[in-house]
């Protein structure tokens, strides 16, 4: 994993979280790592234990030159779709920056323009360089976190398990209990009737 994409220029990783989920908002975090931050447990998020992503947090938060998160719900994800929706929390998790970037790393292929910063999108990013992995660290916890606390509230939906992901359980729960105030209304909730399903007759 490299840690820099250019070595003169101030360099905040970007990602988030949450993109694919049919509750819950979707989460970004932006990350200015110094130049020679490097850690054995840092990797794409997806990629590391739910342990070794905690610990990483603090550590990330710790010794980065800056760090942010920024959160856009659910009711906002319906009114801009998901990817406007990713777009606008990684503005806002930059809009809180304390030191201000020369170049963003973005994890991915597009990208709204933030302000003057140029940026680079960068697909699979997140295990590329060490900024955008620690962003996705940053998304992932918060995110998990948020979720797991909105679970004490809908425990049928089992998101302490599931954060809110299209998992069989999940959808079981939407199918017997409906959906509820943190569900993405303009996703498809359930899947499409098959034939001798039990959606068949919905």
């Amino acid at each position: 994993m490299r840690t820099f994409y250019q070595t003169k220029v101030l360099e905040a990783g970007c990602d988030e979280a949450g993109r694919g989920c049919l509750a819950g908002p979707v989460v970004a975090a932006a990350v200015i790592l110094p130049k020679r931050f490097k850690h054995r447990l840092l990797n794409d998020s997806k990629q590391m234990t739910e342990a070794n992503r905690n610990a990483l947090r603090n550590i990330i938060e710790e010794k980065s030159v800056a760090w942010a998160v920024g959160f856009v719900w659910q009711n906002e994800i319906d009114e801009i779709n998901i990817l406007n929706a990713s777009f606008l929390a990684m503005h806002r998790a930059l809009d809180q920056l304390k030191t201000i970037p020369e170049l963003l790393l973005i994890d991915g292929n597009r990208f709204k323009k933030y302000q003057s910063i140029p940026h680079e999108c960068i697909v699979k990013g997140d295990s590329k360089f060490a900024s955008i992995a620690a962003a996705s660290v940053l998304a992932k916890t918060y995110r998990d976190e948020y979720m797991e606390a909105e679970h004490l509230k809908y425990p049928h939906y089992q998101w302490s398990h599931n954060k809110g992901y299209p998992t069989k359980a999940h959808r079981d729960a939407i199918l017997l209990h409906g959906d509820c105030e943190l569900h993405r209304k303009t996703f498809r909730l359930l899947p499409l009737p098959k034939q001798g399903s039990l959606f068949e007759n919905e």
